[in-house]
């Protein structure tokens, strides 16, 4: 997977912007927020791969599951039960 992606990057800039306003503040330098920015990218992908493992659905490997056998109607049967009355 790409680090230039769209969602990586809609990530990393999402998890930049405390960075971003930290430097515009003043607290941070602009080395600071450069060294800081490319690990918010860094952590942008992490979460993505992270969510993009943890979507995908799992693949079976082996042979093909066998379809389970429809159980047969049973029909009532008449000769053991007891005759009704005549009304």
């Amino acid at each position: 997977m790409s680090p230039l992606r769209w969602d990586v990057l809609l990530a990393g800039f999402v998890l930049s912007l405390p960075v971003l306003a930290l430097g515009m503040r003043g607290d941070l330098t602009v080395e600071e927020m450069t060294t800081r920015i490319l690990w918010c990218l860094a952590a942008g992908w992490g979460a993505v791969a992270l969510l993009r493992l943890a979507s995908t659905p799992r693949t079976v490997s082996g042979p093909k599951a066998k379809p389970r056998p429809v159980a047969e109607a049973v029909e009532p049967s008449f000769e053991d039960s007891e005759p009704t009355p005549a009304p």
